[in-house]
């Protein structure tokens, strides 16, 4: 066998070091999750586990509870110790479709919408901001101006996009190269149950020209956490990932069980190590100091690259099956 590769702790978005997983946080004030108010004393020991286990990568969008997780990440912010403040990378995101009260066609209000993000963050600029999805109102070439003015004036620091297909990738990288910006990453749903990025080219093209992937629904939104099964299913409204039923992938989840036992960590942590494995960032989410420090054991093993390969092929390619999911 295969001896374990070494322990990835770290990646790099645009030549900045970054933890190897991010901590996603659409859960943190949605009500897709269920979110209610009494929750957030949970979500506070999430964050304080999450960032002493060295994971001080926080992924937020406006649309995430219309806000109210910006608000959160602004309110742990500033409860926290300069010392930790100055390891934070937070990264928030512009869905291009007019939000209640304003309308536009032509020019997407990037600029004026960040800073309504940043007012909510309470901070004075993002390290990245992104594209929430290629399908919306306002060309590549107006969204990439916008990014660009927001890069001028120092609202943020790097740019990326989220749900782009290889094609769009190519073409809105392209014409960003214009403006000389950079596209720093793309934030796509990869996990063991949607593996078609990796198989359609789209994660090599994005190796190819140094754009990080970043993985949301990592954990399938629930599905490849062991917590559910077809007499416990998922709580109704997660529709990624959602294409398999319980007994299709039945057998995925009992080698990540028996891999579980192996390395003497969650099904949670080696359905994230999968995705490390792959050169990806996966953005997965924790309500409470026990899944945080659950998601953290991602990063103390390294699967081998047998394990890998056979975690794969009992897994699946995925479908797209709406709009969100581009690649």
């Amino acid at each position: 066998m295969t001896p374990p590769s070494q322990i990835i702790k770290h990646a790099t978005i645009a030549g900045v070091q970054v933890p190897a997983m991010a901590i996603g946080t659409w859960s943190w004030g949605d009500k897709t999750w269920g979110y209610t108010s009494e929750m957030l004393p949970d979500i506070k020991e999430a964050f304080k586990t999450s960032v002493k286990e060295g994971l001080t990568f926080y992924d937020t969008a406006e649309v995430y509870g219309n806000g109210e997780s910006e608000k959160i990440i602004g309110g742990l912010i500033k409860e926290s110790t300069q010392e930790d403040k100055d390891k934070l990378y937070i990264a928030t995101k512009f869905l291009p479709f007019p939000r209640p009260g304003s309308l536009y066609l032509m020019n997407p209000p990037i600029v004026d919408r960040l800073r309504a993000s940043l007012k909510r963050l309470d901070l004075p600029s993002v390290d990245l901001y992104q594209i929430h999805s290629s399908s919306g109102l306002g060309s590549f070439e107006s969204l990439a101006k916008g990014l660009a003015e927001c890069l001028k004036l120092g609202l943020c620091k790097n740019v990326g996009v989220s749900n782009f297909s290889q094609d769009e990738l190519i073409r809105f990288s392209d014409i960003l190269a214009k403006h000389n910006v950079k596209l720093a990453s793309n934030q796509i749903e990869f996990n063991l149950l949607r593996q078609g990025p990796e198989k359609n080219g789209l994660l090599a093209e994005m190796k190819k020209r140094d754009i990080a992937c970043l993985a949301y629904s990592p954990l399938a939104m629930g599905r490849l956490t062991g917590k559910y099964n077809a007499s416990n299913p998922i709580p109704s409204g997660r529709r990624f990932s959602n294409q398999y039923t319980w007994e299709q992938i039945a057998p995925l989840i009992e080698y990540m069980q028996t891999l579980s036992e192996k390395y003497t960590v969650s099904i949670s942590a080696i359905a994230l190590n999968w995705v490390i494995s792959k050169g990806a960032i996966p953005l997965g989410g924790a309500r409470n100091a026990k899944q945080a420090g659950e998601n953290a054991k991602a990063l103390t093993f390294s699967l081998t690259s047998e394990e890998v390969k056979e975690l794969s092929a009992k897994g699946f390619e995925g479908k797209t099956n709406w709009f969100w999911q581009r690649g």
